[in-house]
């Protein structure tokens, strides 16, 4: 038999070395190094606990005019805003991989997902981490059918392909793919080789037998997934599901998509029948006191195709410290230094002596440039104490020029401000609407002079 061949990979880092070593000279941390195997001898592959998912020996030239471009149908899942973040429903032979905190709901939103799905196709969910019992408990909880839903306990990766041969699901979950393990890799489940193989053979058996897949992935104290970045490589789709545990609210986002758009956003709910979709969540992050307070303007955000109405509140107060304090929530702390300097360069206001405090509302993180006009007229609006009109929203680029620079989707974000019921809104002179809005007056702005022109006569 041909001798497999093998490298040396760190677990914390990923970095590969031709031979063993006590210490990796990438990111330096000590006994991390463990054996990997690099590819498999043609006799291995043929092996028979490879045939669930081996490939064929030979493939098949084609050149691009042979090749059948008829568009394969998507599946729904049962969910318009998980449909929304996949880019229109799941695409047969996709590997798909979903994230999250732990308690965030990934096992659920699937075991709902599944269960709608199992009514029409056949399905398969294999859960590592927990046991067929408990499985059918939180289906029991949650109120769901359990009559379709086929269930396997398994952690080896040959296994599953195996049973997955037998059993023809068009729809597959992985529960998680840190617990899984292929025989040939001599190092513990949950390890970066570990995880690296047994994605690849998934990834392999989807694509070879039009199975959707979806695995899901633990991630790390700062919010990213967990494992090699070959990870996310070797995958179609890359999601997380995001949430405080004092919300009831959450976000499920995509960071990769090869099949739709990437930064896309769902909003879920929380309730004692698993999750919900939220409809309409621009009403959720809207949620304003009755009472009207300074410091507080609304701006339409673009998330993925859709706009999002979001409040930003600002809090600017008399600072005792020598050093006063930048604190940015939902917002780049390095991008809220730069408008503090744009607006002492070119509005004339100073607060070098003031704490400056950012909060997005509803735990959004707002990471386009669209939000500059409006948080500069919030911290305005604080540190003059003067309410901005609650029917105002607010949107576009400040350049360190002092330049209000035009954002993409402009008129869509108007009409969504207006079916929100804003009566003014204060855009980017590039943004004005050819037509104009019926019931919406919009002032058009081209520097930050402009605005807090505007501002005063509001």
């Amino acid at each position: 038999m041909a001798k497999t061949k093998r490298a040396y990979v760190c677990n914390d880092c990923g970095a590969d070395f031709p031979r063993w070593q006590g210490q990796c000279s990438a990111c330096g941390a000590w006994n991390t190094i463990t054996e990997v195997r690099l590819a498999a001898s043609p006799q291995v592959a043929r092996n028979e606990k490879y045939a669930g998912y081996a490939g064929s020996a030979e493939g098949k030239v084609q050149t691009l005019q042979e090749i059948d471009l008829q568009e394969v149908p998507r599946l729904s899942s049962g969910f318009k805003e998980l449909d929304r973040v996949l880019g229109g429903g799941i695409v047969p032979g996709a590997a798909i991989l979903i994230g999250g905190n732990p308690g965030a709901g990934k096992s659920t939103l699937l075991l709902q997902t599944m269960v709608g799905l199992a009514q029409h196709l056949p399905t398969l969910y294999i859960t590592g981490e927990e046991s067929l019992q408990q499985v059918a408990m939180r289906a029991d909880r949650l109120g769901l059918p359990k009559d379709k839903l086929k269930l396997l306990s398994e952690t080896s990766v040959e296994t599953i392909c195996q049973v997955a041969k037998k059993e023809q699901p068009k729809i597959m979950v992985i529960d998680s793919i840190q617990v899984m393990h292929v025989g040939d890799v001599q190092s513990a489940p949950g390890s970066v080789s570990q995880v690296r193989e047994s994605a690849a053979a998934l990834t392999r058996y989807a694509k070879q037998h039009n199975v959707a897949i979806f695995m899901v992935g633990h991630v790390t104290k700062d919010g990213t997934l967990a494992g090699p970045k070959v990870l996310e490589h070797c995958i179609d789709c890359s999601i997380l599901l995001d949430g405080s545990s004092d919300s009831r609210f959450r976000t499920l986002r995509s960071h990769k998509n090869r099949f739709g758009a990437v930064n896309e956003l769902g909003v879920f709910a929380m309730t004692g029948q698993g999750l919900k979709e939220v409809s309409n969540p621009s009403a959720i992050f809207l949620s304003r006191g009755e009472e009207q307070t300074s410091g507080s303007s609304v701006m339409v955000v673009w998330e993925g195709t859709r706009p999002l109405l979001v409040e930003l509140q600002a809090l600017v107060d008399y600072s005792q410290l020598a050093n006063p304090r930048r604190v940015a929530v939902g917002l780049e702390q390095n991008r809220l230094a730069l408008l503090l300097a744009v607006l002492h360069k070119h509005g004339g206001l100073q607060m070098s002596d003031q704490d400056v405090f950012v909060n997005v509302v509803g735990g959004v993180k707002v990471t386009e440039t669209s939000a500059d006009l409006a948080l500069l007229l919030a911290l305005i609006s604080s540190f003059r104490d003067r309410p901005l009109p609650r029917d105002l929203v607010v949107f576009g680029e400040v350049g360190l020029a002092g330049e209000i620079r035009p954002v993409p989707s402009g008129q869509e974000r108007l009409m969504e401000a207006a079916k929100h019921g804003f009566k003014k809104a204060v855009v980017p002179k590039a943004n004005m609407p050819k037509q104009p809005l019926e019931g919406m007056q919009v002032f058009g702005v081209s520097k930050l002079s402009d605005a807090l022109d505007v501002l005063e006569d509001l």
